[in-house]
């Protein structure tokens, strides 16, 4: 029972930073554009994150995502040992890649830690191989998705705007940026959110298995169908306060760094980023919400002129999100070594 608490603990410590982490995701190019001061704008995304809670529950009646995620490792192989060396892993990688300013994805970070404390354990076999390279091919997909988005509603929204004079059409698109930033920040929170809310559902199922005495409101047999609410309550409130305490090291990497971001700019490039993760909610693809904006950004950038997208920048993440799921994977893997010398 005390290793079951000490991974809900570690769940929640680790969605707090993934909000911390992936602020500047949703709120980078509304303060770059000055539409928004950077406390008001993490206040702004915080809120947004758990508005989608209830549109995961109400409007599209499930958590797909989470389910997604538990199925990482083999049901048979689901130890509180691999579950407590994926976290720790994930949480470390996490504080690394923030204390450097490095946007990498807290996503992936959560699938190799998982991945990794379950080859660990058991080899390769206790892998959902499947499941894996599906979220690996969206590490490149969904990026993909967001330079294509971004470049199309970009050059649809300066045809729609060309003939609005400069001051006025950024007076409409720094108003029209709190909408699409509100759209992003649902799409972190629908995203982001159901990760930690996996790896809990999936250990309360091992736990209803094993301990007979285990309280009710944490008596699990299914993710979908009879996870209680205080599990999505918790994880949506979380990656909220998270977002809270801020994120501005990412923030500048996110705002500027990749490309100048005009109000304009701004607007396209949230209205890609939450467009393709609404499209990977429903396929129920756990996606980083790092790499869509990321690419979305690149995608309008590139519409001025490729020389306007910094690639040097670019290159450095893209080392950085091909890196994370095998560190994290190798961390985990010592982690659980640790463990089984000293638990």
């Amino acid at each position: 029972m005390t290793a079951l608490i000490v991974i809900i603990v570690l769940a929640i410590i680790f969605d707090f930073i993934n909000g911390f982490h992936d602020a500047a995701n949703s709120v980078a190019t509304v303060v770059s554009s000055k539409v928004l001061t950077p406390r008001q704008a993490v206040l702004w995304a915080a809120f947004f994150n758990f508005v989608a809670l209830f549109i995961a529950k109400y409007m599209l009646g499930g958590f797909g995502i989470a389910d997604t995620v538990a199925k990482t490792v083999e049901p048979d192989f689901i130890t509180f040992h691999v579950v407590i060396a994926g976290l720790v892993a994930a949480i470390t990688w996490n504080l690394i890649t923030w204390w450097f300013g490095i946007p990498s994805s807290s996503s992936h970070t959560l699938i190799g830690g998982f991945a990794g404390a379950g080859i660990a354990s058991a080899g390769f076999g206790a892998v959902h191989l499947d499941t894996v390279g599906i979220i690996v091919l969206f590490i490149f997909v969904a990026p993909l998705i967001g330079i294509i988005g971004g470049n199309i509603i970009t050059l649809i929204t300066l045809h729609l705007a060309k003939n609005v004079k400069p001051g006025k059409a950024d007076y409409w698109f720094k108003r029209l940026q709190l909408i699409s930033s509100a759209m992003l920040s649902i799409g972190h929170g629908l995203n982001d959110s159901q990760k930690v809310m996996g790896i809990i559902g999936v250990t309360l199922i091992a736990a209803t298995k094993t301990i007979p005495d285990l309280p009710h409101f944490m008596q699990t047999t299914d993710i979908n169908t009879d996870m209680h609410i205080w599990v999505p309550v918790v994880c949506f409130t979380a990656i909220a306060l998270g977002t809270m305490a801020g994120g501005f090291k990412i923030m500048k990497t996110m705002g500027n760094r990749i490309t100048k971001i005009t109000p304009l700019e701004g607007f396209c490039s949230q209205v890609a980023g939450s467009i393709t993760l609404f499209i990977t909610e429903k396929l129920h693809v756990p996606v980083s919400t790092t790499h869509v904006i990321t690419g979305s950004i690149i995608g309008v950038g590139s519409v001025k002129r490729l020389a306007a997208v910094r690639w040097g920048v670019t290159k450095n993440l893209l080392v950085a999100w091909v890196i994370t799921i095998p560190i994290s994977a190798f961390l985990a893997a010592f982690v659980f070594w640790l463990l089984s010398f000293v638990m």
